[in-house]
């Protein structure tokens, strides 16, 4: 009885775009080596929202949404990062994302006190991450998120919604500007 449920499960997700999506990333996620970074980059890649050349997607990325996302040229997405493009995503041109880089662009709505959390919804905000920046390994980077172009954010930062000066250098949670990469 289990594996019949089980299967009409499994044929009932593949009706759907994202149950299909699902499944497909689930197998191309954690091939190793060439093999699997080249059918990451050739079939994954017809998913965005749109997207640019030589985009190098490593093993264990994970995406949520990816038709909301979109990426420039020469983007590189590192190992184990996790990309929820609910909300959008645009990424520009020659970003470097490090290891296990998370960018979350939808967060639970929580004012009301009044009601559960999960009965509240969610809110929905864009992230840009404009050309040349680079967000080195676990920096989680919140909804509503605009980084300039040229930012350097430093491992395990938490990036917030704030002003940031293009060609900055970010660290800390929150994140704050702790120096320039330019005169």
């Amino acid at each position: 009885m289990f594996f019949i449920r089980l299967l009409k499960e499994f044929y009932s997700s593949l009706k759907h775009p994202t149950g299909r999506f699902n499944y497909l990333q689930g197998f191309l996620r954690n091939i190793p080596g060439q093999i699997g970074m080249t059918l990451r980059n050739e079939i994954l890649v017809k998913y965005f929202a749109s997207c640019g050349e030589g985009v190098s997607i490593q093993e264990g990325v994970r995406f949520l949404n990816i038709h909301k996302i979109e990426l420039g040229n020469r983007v590189i997405i590192g190992n184990g990062s996790f990309l929820q493009g609910g909300g959008k995503i645009i990424i520009g041109n020659d970003v470097l994302l490090g290891p296990d880089v998370k960018i979350w662009s939808v967060n639970h709505k929580f004012e009301n006190i009044n009601k559960p959390i999960l009965e509240q919804g969610w809110e929905y905000k864009k992230v840009t991450i404009m050309d040349g920046c680079w967000l080195a390994a676990n920096v989680f980077v919140l909804p509503g998120v605009t980084l300039p172009e040229g930012c350097v954010v430093t491992a395990c930062s938490l990036v917030s919604k704030k002003n940031y000066p293009p060609y900055s250098i970010l660290a800390g949670n929150p994140c704050r500007v702790i120096g320039k990469r330019k005169n």
